[in-house]
């Protein structure tokens, strides 16, 4: 085995964490630099393996494999495929704009640190590992630190939030650890494997029974459904957004909620072809009121946080139903918008912290004319509000064109009547609704005169500009070049398609 770069990545933020522990207190550049120097350098492997990868070989590529109970089936596996690689490469690029837009942290600057890399090493982890109990594992790693970083370092009811937020996470997470327990168990028997074994690949080829399914991939939607934000276990994403720091709430939507869209389709997709097609049309159902419900309400609220926190309620929705339609390009479309919504998410969240900062305040209603002073400012919120709404050009038209076209082309029908040609239709309608509140938010904030209370509000500058760069960057690049990222997320999602259509499984209704 060569150079264990999977490994490097996903522990470089432990090692990071361990030299900010013994960094003196006092020395706040030093423990503000060194985050942004290891993340950077993690960007850097990143994007080395992202451009590595063998599209055309396709598979899991980069494999470090060591036994641990190998007994009990328990092995520590690092790979990527063509679905874990771009997310692994989002996460990297949050993080060290995360670190850059930090850089005005003076609240227990250390212990923030070392949270914020605990809580990225587990995000890492979850995409990188190929056994479920390091899964299940990094899986927890990554939301248990969420409590303190929201309780100490956030704002606006941060304890009812964190609160909220973990309890809420934690339940899901209980459904989604008796399905693992259950696929654990079937594996051994005589007519699956005949042995135990927790590598995901090995249970990938376990040919279940439809009821084992049917329950599992129920448990599974049931339990990634409070992280994916389904309704109606969304309530504690939006006051989670608000309460959330900066950078917590850059990861927060950028990359932990996507954990839940990975699961459903790293696990409960691939495994269970029977029950995904059984529970497809409940969740088509549901990701209609996520979009339109979670639109609806993002109109109308005057919280920057809050409107792009309901913004994520409803841009969810999309990615859930390219996993409820269950064709190649609406699978790939779910993979990619989970690319576009982090980088467009992320990037509001560090735009709306730096204007927090400076002004005390997130209210819609107060500003006006802020494109006076802050020129770049008002540039970088334009071009994400843009993106938001799907502009073409940026990642996110291609993501949900992907989708909406894998709907739209779908022949199933719930009820008998209702095609999902009607559904993709009405989720299209929320695009309008998304550039009402997009475009508002940005006449609101940077048009009109100037207001002298504002004048004092420095443009976004030297290292705080590095976040929208590189976000902003991330959009523009895979919206324009958008094929190696979608062939790679093809060549992924490839293998899932062969046990799809071999399913002879209707819906539940």
């Amino acid at each position: 085995m060569g150079f264990p770069i999977l490994s490097a990545i996903c522990f470089m933020p432990i090692l990071t964490a361990l030299i900010v522990f013994f960094i003196p207190q006092h020395n706040l550049r030093a423990l503000k630099t060194v985050p942004i120097v290891m993340m950077g350098l993690n960007l850097i492997l990143s994007l080395y393996c992202f451009i590595s990868y063998d599209v055309a070989a396709g598979g899991f590529q980069f494999i470090e494999k060591i036994a641990v109970v190998p007994d009990l089936g328990i092995n520590y596996i690092m790979a990527v495929d063509g679905i874990s690689m771009p997310l692994v490469l989002l996460t990297s690029m949050i993080i060290f704009a995360g670190t850059c837009i930090s850089f005005d942290m003076d609240d227990r600057v250390k212990e923030f640190y070392i949270f914020l890399m605990i809580l990225v090493t587990g995000v890492y982890g979850v995409f990188l590992t190929q056994n479920l109990l390091f899964f299940y594992i990094f899986f927890e790693f990554a939301l248990v630190p969420m409590y303190p970083l929201i309780g100490i370092w956030g704002s606006k009811r941060k304890e009812y939030a964190a609160m909220k937020l973990v309890l809420y996470l934690l339940i899901g997470s209980v459904f989604v650890l008796i399905g693992i327990i259950t696929m654990y168990l079937y594996a051994a028997q005589p007519e699956a494997l005949g042995f135990y074994t927790l590598d995901m690949q090995a249970l990938f080829d376990v040919n279940y029974p439809a009821n084992i399914q049917i329950f599992v991939y129920g448990l599974m939607a049931l339990g990634l459904g409070f992280l994916v934000k389904m309704f109606p276990f969304h309530t504690w994403s939006p006051l989670g957004y608000a309460a959330a720091p900066t950078a917590v709430s850059m990861l927060h939507a950028g990359v932990i909620v996507k954990l839940g869209g990975y699961g459903l389709i790293r696990l409960a997709v691939s495994c269970f072809p029977d029950g995904a097609h059984f529970w497809a049309p409940v969740i088509a159902l549901l990701c209609m009121v996520n979009i339109v419900y979670g639109a609806c309400i993002a109109l109308v609220q005057h919280d920057l946080k809050l409107l792009v926190g309901y913004a994520c309620v409803s841009h969810m929705g999309y990615i859930l139903l390219g996993v409820a339609t269950l064709n190649a390009m609406s699978l790939s479309g779910a993979v990619s918008q989970m690319v576009a919504h982090g980088l467009m998410t992320s990037c509001y969240f560090a735009l709306i912290g730096y204007i927090y900062h400076q002004a005390g305040t997130r209210d819609l209603t107060r500003f006006q004319g802020l494109a006076k002073q802050m020129p770049k400012m008002a540039v970088a919120f334009s071009m994400v509000s843009l993106a938001c709404l799907g502009l073409p050009g940026m990642f996110n038209f291609v993501a949900e064109f992907l989708i909406f076209m894998g709907s739209f082309t779908s022949e199933k029908v719930i009820f008998g009547f209702l095609s999902y040609r009607v559904l993709s239709i009405i989720a299209i309608s929320g695009i309008v609704i998304t550039a009402t509140y997009c475009l508002r938010a940005v006449r609101r904030m940077f048009m009109g005169p100037r207001d002298p209370q504002w004048d004092h509000m420095k443009d976004i500058h030297g290292i705080y500009l590095v976040a929208p760069v590189v976000l902003l960057a991330g959009l523009l690049a895979f919206g324009i070049w958008p094929y190696h990222i979608t062939d790679m997320v093809q060549s992924g999602v490839a293998p899932m398609l062969v046990k799809l259509s071999q399913s002879t499984m209707g819906g539940i209704f």
